[in-house]
């Protein structure tokens, strides 16, 4: 025993974070004072969206990433909401497209111009009505395109089909408090959720059922976050009954006893996880501290090994994490943080130190790219698929994004599925719009339509295949 190694080998050892030149920094900003949790801002491999400060309700900018400096203080802002923003989170498969929830109680989704804003942006492409509290928390899904999860103070979770503006999940009886955060696991099958009555709930959001719950995760009363790991395991972070910071690795199959559980240190910011699932590096970034810790998770004790810390002299107010796809490969970056302070935002870099210019593939194994593996029905429907994978061995290029465009089904099609809350909502509204006379019969018109060709089209199809057997039979 004496021979084992110290100190344990890994490649992330030595990874070490470096603060951008003030020239690469975005400055003068007023960056948001809501007291909410969240991490403010919200990056991606074309743009850095940060919430601001505005006078009568709620904005965000959203900034190219090249465009560094001093910001005009007319620079044009994303502000249809009529309450703060407290949440904003880019669609993983359109580097154009991010929704935000906020106190008006409202989702709404933006689709922003491909070279960034010129003018400021009021009309949402949907806005999604459900929530009769404010909505603290949107998080896309990750493998399916479209669907949408936000939380909010009324303690319930809704999924959202963006590309319909539905509500098609509505789960408003699994949380009597108030919901601190929502994380999806690496394919978007379960939901994990850290709520104020200290409960961990692991959640199939299709079945609408709770598979696994633990109490007092941590014991003590300040705000906890919960996060999937790409293993399937939960890390959480919270504070112990003498507000000491801890952090904590769970398996959901069986959440007697954390398969790890470390005190950290008596600060009272609420850590915010940050998880590169390529790499199994955590990154904490406690709210208010001016510091960065980040740990590698493995499959042998104690399971999670501390790395090292990033230390500045300012505290942080939010912070930014880029996807693996918008990073630069060919200086070992392994990660970005944009580092909100109350007057700018910071890019701090994390990089591994190599001799060698080649692509490091140990660094980079293949990553989640910008492709949607299923669409919202097929998820809806009950299908699962892990990300699609993309190499970074040439960098990424960013392809052309399709616009969002939202089609609105015709409500006198829908079968009404038990009414939900916000059916019972949006329903008199538009029941209103449908019953007149003049609508009824043009309603005919296209229904008469449609029918006539849906049979044309199915009389075709036995046509062809009654063509394709004679076909069958001349080959035989």
């Amino acid at each position: 025993d004496t021979m084992r190694r110290v100190v344990r080998q890994s490649k992330f050892r030595h990874v070490f974070g470096q603060a951008v030149k003030n020239d690469q920094c975005y400055d003068d900003i007023r960056v948001s004072r809501v007291t909410w949790d969240s991490s403010f801002c919200a990056v991606n491999p074309r743009f850095v969206a940060i919430i601001v400060d505005a006078s009568g309700g709620g904005a965000f900018l959203v900034l190219p990433l090249h465009k560094t400096g001093r910001i005009d203080k007319s620079y044009p802002t994303v502000c249809g909401h009529t309450g703060p923003v407290l949440d904003i989170d880019w669609c993983p498969h359109n580097d154009q497209v991010i929704a935000s929830g906020s106190e008006d109680c409202t989702v709404m989704v933006w689709q922003i111009p491909e070279n960034g804003l010129t003018l400021s942006l009021t009309e949402p492409v949907v806005v999604l009505e459900g929530h009769s509290k404010r909505v603290g928390i949107v998080a896309w899904h990750p493998t399916a395109r479209n669907v949408l999860l936000s939380a909010g103070c009324d303690n319930a979770i809704i999924i959202w089909n963006v590309g319909t503006g539905e509500a098609l999940i509505n789960l408003d009886d699994m949380h009597v408090d108030m919901i601190y955060n929502v994380s999806w696991n690496r394919n978007g099958s379960l939901i994990c959720t850290a709520s104020k009555d200290k409960k961990v709930r692991v959640i199939d959001p299709r079945k609408q059922e709770i598979v696994a719950e633990k109490e007092k995760t941590h014991e003590g009363a300040r705000p906890m976050r919960a996060i999937f790991l790409a293993d399937g395991n939960i890390f959480t972070t919270g504070f112990s009954r003498m507000s000491e910071r801890q952090l904590a690795l769970w398996n959901p199959k069986n959440m007697e006893e954390p398969i790890a559980l470390h005190e950290m240190d008596t600060s009272n910011g609420v850590l915010l996880p940050f998880y590169d699932p390529d790499t199994n590096i955590i990154y904490l970034c406690g709210k208010g501290d001016s510091s960065i810790r980040y740990f590698e998770i493995t499959d042998e004790s104690p399971y999670v090994h501390y790395l090292n810390t990033f230390s500045s002299k300012e505290p942080q107010r939010g912070m930014g994490f880029m996807p693996k796809r918008g990073l630069d490969v060919n200086k070992c970056e392994i990660a970005r943080f944009f580092k909100l302070h109350e007057r700018k935002c910071e890019p701090i870099i994390m990089t591994v130190p190599r001799k060698s210019d080649l692509f490091q593939d140990d660094l980079y194994p293949d990553t989640a790219g910008p492709e949607a593996a299923l669409e919202a029905e097929e998820w809806f429907e009950g299908k699962n698929a892990d990300p699609l994978l993309i190499s970074l061995k040439h960098g990424y290029i960013p392809g052309k994004n399709r616009d969002l465009k939202v089609v609105k089904k015709n409500i006198l099609d829908n079968k009404p599925a038990g009414n939900k809350k916000s059916d019972l909502i949006n329903a008199p509204k538009k029941a209103a719009d449908a019953s007149n006379p003049q609508n009824d019969a043009k309603l005919d018109e296209i229904l008469k339509e449609l029918k006539s060709i849906k049979d044309t089209i199915s009389n075709q199809d036995e046509r062809i295949s009654k063509l394709e057997q004679q076909i069958a039979k001349i080959a035989d």
